[in-house]
């Protein structure tokens, strides 16, 4: 079985992250766009590679313009026309970093952060946020 493209699973998890980030679960996206959650799925994990059409509607049910797919690629996998064999060395820390920004929890900690209306105290949320960490 042939391994996925790094782009591919980068798209994917643009796409599932954006799909959390609106609590949108995978049937409803599937729905909007006319296939299953299944197909959703696949896309997401990146063993199937996503259409341009099918981009297109993705981006267009999700608010967003098609190049927030393809944000955070390194510029040596966008513009390499040859397939590497499993991913490459260079995304290894945005590939981590994808995998925070999916998580569960850090979903529900952006969407709660942005309910709340008053701009100062989402400002001093953040500063304490930051302090709390040690950065």
């Amino acid at each position: 079985m042939a391994r996925s493209h790094p782009i591919d699973i980068h798209v994917g998890q643009r796409l599932r992250q954006r799909r959390m980030l609106l609590g949108m679960n995978q049937t409803a996206l599937g729905r909007a766009v006319g296939m299953t959650f299944q197909q959703v799925q696949k896309y997401e994990n990146g063993s199937n590679r996503v259409s341009a059409s099918r981009l297109f509607e993705f981006a267009h049910v999700l608010d967003l313009p098609v190049t927030h797919f393809f944000e955070g690629l390194g510029a040596e996998a966008a513009t390499s026309g040859k397939r590497k064999v499993g991913r490459p060395k260079s995304t290894k820390h945005a590939d981590e970093e994808g995998a925070l920004l999916t998580k569960r929890e850090t979903l529900q900690l952006v969407r709660a952060y942005y309910m709340i209306k008053d701009a100062n105290k989402r400002k001093r949320l953040s500063d304490l946020v930051v302090a709390l960490a040690g950065k």
